[in-house]
């Protein structure tokens, strides 16, 4: 070490046992590092040595050195975590050749590692006892990573960027195990938006007098996004694609414009959703709200073995329905009647990979329906597409060919929080989140009740077994009489959760302050950001709840299936920080000749006409050619095979395995049952 590197900005000392740690510092990075020792003299304290370290190699410098060294420094620096005594010795040294020394406040594992590294009350993090610097801390929050599994970057900068917010390391590294600290855990609010809207009084709606007087009876004044949909004629028969959150009153212009119609001899309404629970419970909610006035009917389709039809009345005013329950209705040839009004909830639903093609399919082979015949007048059914979330509104509007009635208002505040928990420690942490609701009341007087959302049946009565407060599990594979108890429960504020699969998440109506995600996958997918948003808008209703809010419990490095690329601390960010995606529907080779046999089958040689008006592009020259090539039509007709296969929803490899089963002698429910099998896998 030369005379000219010896000029040094902070020589830094920091006891070590009865030597000091001496670190010299210029321009912001160590210049050297060494240990010095002190002798007692009959003067005082006095520099005994100077061993200068270079990697495991140590460089012996007389004590002048260190003498001359210490003269040139522009400062001198003792650790805060010196003894007192050593200190005292230090600056005795130091004083006899006319030297200050301040003692700062320092990060002691750098000290320890040779390191200067000064700290104030903004840059200090707990530890231990102690305070340590932030690089410190973050290695320390790594190891403890590393012991708990891998964690991707995006959660690795989340509880780094908390641990420089917080300042305490052991919070942080608590966050690992499911702990609730809501200061921590919270990603952000989605703040209540109110937007400057003429909101239209009923008594001026001018509608039949059935429901004129029912909405008189209720309200004074539409919600906004009903009043925009009134001024962009939704009760002027005018086609519409209304884009609104969750519990913003959207559904309600569909029964309004429908039910005019109906009363008014203008063709009965058709309210489709995706999903049998949904319909029921739509089914149920007209019967008791409209039944005085119209007759009311479910459709919810067939089975792969027998046509579940039962209570379906294609003589009634309104039918509600699935997709597939309506479509099964087209593509078998039942008459449906004159169709006034079709309402088509959850549109969102034709960007999805599986059920897509299907509503895309749907609408096309309906309003050619409408248009053969099924209409007031050929072309007067009215079409109003509902959805909270699209990420492509006005170029689905143009491929709906239906007015745009865009409305963002969030009537309530939506906290979004974000906690890690291995599978074990989840229920545990939904436990804690449960009671801690229902414990509380909002201003408007009711218990905050949760709808925790995960990825199978099984895991929905896992979770409602082992919580403390009363629960029920709600999915797909309850009956229709189970799950209106359910609903009823949770409506009476009977029981503080339901545990429900995220396949029910579109339209699942509990008025839940509190939503929690035991899982970000929907069976052995990844929720999609519109699916998330969906699921996440049912906390907090504006009749109940001061706010919602939503905590996604978080297993590190996990992932539910191995066809899973990403794992759930990945796809959590992903979600939380995602855009809506555009709603596009895309055809593989067996979505389009799924879709095709269908149309040949309702339209015979006007297929085409129906395909090339589908919001998605289906490639019908192929399709046709496959169909003809696997017999399933012959010309532009069905043949028998062709309808039985659009008859039950079969993909072309799905049409093919019934065959060889039933070629091999098999039993049809051991066909069934391993063709719903291949589907779970």
């Amino acid at each position: 070490m030369s005379q000219q590197a010896a000029q040094v900005d902070t020589l830094f000392l920091h006891e070590r046992g009865e030597e000091f740690r001496v670190v010299g510092q210029r321009d912001g990075g160590r210049l050297f590092y060494g240990i010095l020792e002190l002798k007692e003299t009959d003067a005082g304290p006095r520099p005994r040595r100077l061993r200068i370290k270079d990697g495991t190699s140590e460089d012996l410098r007389a004590p002048d050195q260190f003498v001359d060294i210490a003269r040139r420094a522009a400062r001198i620096r003792i650790s805060e975590q010196t003894t007192p005594r050593a200190r005292e010795r230090a600056r005795e040294m130091l004083d006899a050749y006319q030297l200050d020394a301040k003692v700062v406040r320092t990060c002691r594992f750098c000290a320890d590692a040779g390191r200067y590294a000064p700290i104030t009350s903004e840059t200090a993090i707990q530890a231990d006892g102690e305070t340590i610097c932030p690089d410190c801390a973050k290695e320390e929050l790594d190891r403890e990573l590393a012991f708990n599994g891998a964690i991707t970057s995006d959660a690795r900068d989340r509880l780094e960027d908390l641990l420089l917010e917080v300042q305490d390391l052991e919070r942080i590294t608590n966050l690992l195990s499911g702990n609730l600290d809501p200061d921590l855990t919270k990603f952000d609010e989605i703040s209540a938006t109110v937007d400057d809207i003429d909101l239209v009084p009923t008594d001026s709606l001018s509608l039949h007098p059935g429901i004129q007087q029912h909405l008189e009876s209720r309200f004074d004044t539409l919600l906004p996004v009903q009043s925009l949909a009134v001024e962009h004629g939704a009760t002027d028969g005018e086609d519409q694609l209304i884009v609104s959150a969750t519990a913003t009153g959207k559904t309600l212009v569909g029964e309004m414009a429908g039910l005019d119609r109906v009363l008014n001899n203008k063709g009965k309404m058709l309210f489709l959703v995706p999903l049998v629970a949904l319909a029921n419970q739509k089914y149920e909610s007209f019967n008791e709200r409209y039944g005085d006035m119209v007759d009311v009917s479910l459709r919810v389709g067939a089975s792969r073995i027998a046509d579940e039809g039962g209570r379906f009345d294609p003589d009634a005013d309104v039918i509600v329905g699935t997709y597939e329950g309506i479509d099964h209705a087209l593509r078998t040839g039942k008459d449906l009647g004159t169709v006034g009004t079709v309402v088509i909830d959850e549109v969102h639903t034709l960007g999805e990979e599986e059920r897509g093609h299907r509503l895309d399919g749907l609408i096309s082979r309906l309003k050619y329906y409408c248009e053969t015949g099924g209409a007031p007048d050929s072309d007067d059914t009215q079409w109003i597409y509902l959805s909270a979330t699209v990420g492509n509104p006005r170029q689905l509007a143009e491929k709906l060919r239906a007015n745009l009635v865009e409305f963002e208002e969030r009537p309530i505040p939506i906290e979004r929080h974000v906690t890690f928990a291995d599978g074990r420690e989840k229920i545990d942490t939904e436990n804690k989140l449960v009671r801690r609701a229902f414990d509380a009341k909002s201003s408007k007087g009711y218990r905050g009740q949760t709808i925790i959302f995960t990825n199978s049946r099984r895991r929905c009565h896992q979770i409602s077994r082992k919580l403390e407060y009363s629960s029920a599990p709600y999915h797909a594979g309850l009956d229709n009489r189970k799950r209106q108890q359910v609903e009823r429960q949770f409506a009476d504020q009977d029981i503080a959760a339901v545990v429900t699969t995220a396949a029910l998440a579109a339209g699942v109506d509990f008025p839940a302050s509190q939503v929690v995600f035991d899982s970000l996958a929907m069976g052995i997918e990844w929720l999609t950001v519109q699916e998330f948003e969906q699921m996440l808008g049912r906390a907090g209703r504006p009749d109940y709840h001061d706010k919602g809010t939503v905590y996604l419990l978080v297993e590190p490095d996990c992932s539910y299936h191995n066809s899973m690329e990403m794992t759930e601390d990945e796809v959590a960010f992903k979600l939380l920080k995602g855009e809506m995606e555009p709603v596009v529907t895309r055809y593989d080779e067996s979505a389009a000749i799924e879709e095709t046999l269908a149309n040949v089958t309702v339209a015979g040689k006007r297929a085409k006409a129906l395909n090339d008006r589908m919001v998605g592009e289906v490639p019908t020259k192929h399709a046709i050619g496959k169909l003809l090539e696997y017999e399933f039509i012959d010309g532009l007709a069905p043949t028998p095979l062709g309808r039985a296969v659009t008859r039950h929803f079969l993909a072309p490899d799905e049409a093919f395995q019934l065959l060889d089963g039933i070629r091999k002698g098999l039993d049809p429910y051991d066909i069934v049952a391993e063709m719903e099998l291949r589907e779970e896998y």
